[in-house]
């Protein structure tokens, strides 16, 4: 048994490009800018796997999606 405390929840935060018709993603821009790796995750299945990219990975997925619009 471990005397480490729990680390701090994962603050999650809504894509402010969701349009409310249920298409959304969440990120948490906390821990991204602590670890440089950007979590990624569909908010309708908050348990549901988590996707992890590289600063710049993340970048590269971004301007591919905003080319498609």
């Amino acid at each position: 048994m471990s005397n480490t405390p729990d680390p701090e929840p994962v603050r999650w935060v809504k894509s402010t490009y969701s349009a409310g018709e249920g298409q959304c993603i969440e990120w948490a821009p906390d821990d991204a800018a602590t670890t440089g790796v950007v979590p990624v995750r569909d908010s309708k299945d908050p348990n549901g796997p988590v996707l992890r990219f590289t600063a710049e990975g993340w970048a590269g997925f971004v301007k591919f999606a905003t080319d498609q619009s």
